[in-house]
């Protein structure tokens, strides 16, 4: 029988279980769209989902309760400040699974987890903004030698 299983291992123990659904919660909440395998996923669409609707309350428990699950200020903020709003007409389902293939190495099925009405521009959060003035002393550099 299957009673009290409600959680996939992933043949992990219980603290890399948790690291691993703390990392993938600040990367989703920080980029709003993650590749990573199906059943990892699977296993994170729910969480997801529940920090949402933690944010969505406004209060300091609520706060401290986001703090402890993210430990990360700066995704508590966004949850609080930008998520919350973007989602407060909409009781669930802020997160969706598409299925991505499989990876090329040992075959495992990938899947895209991403917000609902996402903003796009998140995904280009930690790229650096090429600089015009960079590239033509480049040129120069280039034209001269």
């Amino acid at each position: 029988m299957r009673h009290g299983m409600a959680n996939k291992k992933l043949n992990r123990t219980s603290e890399h279980r948790k690291a691993l659904l703390k990392n993938m919660l600040n990367s989703l909440i920080k980029y709003e769209q993650i590749t990573t395998t199906l059943p990892k996923a699977k296993f994170l669409k729910p969480q997801a989902d529940k920090i949402i609707t933690l944010g969505k309350k406004e209060t300091l428990q609520t706060t401290k309760m986001l703090m402890s699950k993210l430990q990360d200020i700066t995704s508590a903020n966004k949850v609080k400040k930008t998520l919350s709003k973007r989602y407060e007409a909409r009781n669930g389902g802020y997160t969706r699974i598409i299925k991505a293939g499989f990876r090329y190495g040992d075959n495992a099925p990938m899947a895209v987890i991403e917000f609902v009405d996402r903003d796009v521009e998140a995904k280009r959060v930690d790229r650096k903004k090429k600089d015009p003035a960079k590239d033509k002393t480049e040129e120069k550099k280039l034209a001269t030698a």
